[in-house]
């Protein structure tokens, strides 16, 4: 609710008060006309001048200037397509990207060749639409490499890849050029993080700038995560985001191959293993049994998969890898697509009670 000048009317004089408030540059469009009773109390930019007045008291009869509490408008993001009409040809707006991964003050969105000539328009009408939004990145690539790196390109606003996300009261430090980070995974971070017990050691093995470790970390008491990363960059950003979420005594960031550090220090200590490398993760099923506990424990396993029945394709896979360890699967808890990918590709979770 915000305070501001206003004309009281009765309601059957609005629409003429309303019209002539606009014509003198007089109406308040960021607050709502608000009716009390058989009155409308109409917001304006300031209080009227004698002109004003005078023009009010010619064309509306009965008018009062008083000061009133307004409920304030919700303010919808314009639309790229709305800021583009008068830019693109007609034909070239229904090719327009839909979907943008918002990183902090960063949009990231893929233009198709058709629009690669309009891509800076495109950029500066992303941030007319969003106003947050200090860079518009576009991909120039496939997620590739041992890091799952993505070049990029400025296509508008500042020359940066770095920015602060914050995602569920946490706070990200982030380099997209340097690390990996999808904004598209912040439900699955809060699913896992809501089933972890406070008690538990939980292994990150593919941790990158900590989204699962550090959300986990804040929301667990006594728990211990050891967050594991092959990535320098990624390690250093998530030391600093360790630091920025106050969780130094819950979460041990390492540096290295996952399966060296395991069968070096991290033999049957955990309660739960994260597996979020789901171009690999099935390589490392049998590193996550053998840091699994003796007793048993949860593994959180991610894949790509193409296959016609996702969810049961991965499913089938995890059991199969995991018996021809020393360890089988005891439960099937969930399966779920967490995404797609590309056409007909899909990530899935599949958590398992491993015994």
């Amino acid at each position: 609710m915000s305070e501001a000048p206003c004309l009281k009317v009765p309601k059957i004089l609005g629409e003429k008060a309303i019209v002539l408030a606009r014509s003198l540059s007089l109406f308040n469009k960021d607050l709502k006309i608000h009716q009390v009773g058989d009155c409308l109390y109409i917001p304006l930019v300031t209080n009227p001048q004698t002109s004003h007045v005078e023009a009010f008291e010619r064309d509306v009869p009965n008018f009062e200037v008083t000061t009133h509490r307004f409920p304030e408008r919700v303010k919808h993001p314009l639309r790229i397509i709305d800021v583009l009409a008068d830019e693109l040809p007609p034909h070239l707006l229904a090719g327009l990207p839909h979907a943008i991964d918002f990183v902090g003050e960063i949009a990231v969105i893929e233009v198709p060749p058709e629009l690669e000539s309009y891509k800076e328009i495109i950029g500066a009408a992303i941030l007319n639409a969003h106003k947050h939004v200090q860079t518009v990145l576009g991909k120039a690539g496939a997620v590739e490499g041992t890091y799952r790196l993505r070049a990029f390109e400025v296509i508008a606003g500042l020359d940066t890849t770095e920015t602060v996300h914050r995602e569920y009261d946490c706070v990200y430090h982030v380099d997209l050029a340097k690390a990996y980070f999808s904004p598209r995974l912040s439900h699955e971070h809060n699913r896992v993080a809501s089933l972890v017990k406070g008690g538990e050691t939980v292994i990150d093995m593919f941790a990158g700038v900590g989204p699962f470790s550090i959300l986990i970390a804040r929301r667990c008491e006594d728990v211990q995560l050891f967050a594991i990363d092959a990535n320098p960059d990624a390690i250093g950003l998530l030391k600093k985001n360790i630091s920025a979420n106050n969780v130094e005594k819950k979460v041990t960031p390492i540096l290295g191959d996952v399966r060296d550090i395991v069968k070096k220090d991290l033999v049957g200590v955990a309660d739960r293993v994260i597996m979020n490398l789901p171009e690999r993760a099935i390589e490392y099923v049998d590193v996550a049994c053998e840091a699994i506990k003796p007793i048993g424990g949860i593994m959180h396993y991610y894949e790509f998969t193409n296959a016609p029945k996702p969810r049961e394709a991965a499913k089938v896979r995890l059991i199969e890898v995991v018996r021809e360890t020393n360890r089988s699967v005891r439960k099937i808890l969930s399966t779920r697509t967490v995404r797609a990918t590309a056409p007909y590709t899909w990530q899935v979770a599949v958590d398992a009670e491993i015994q």
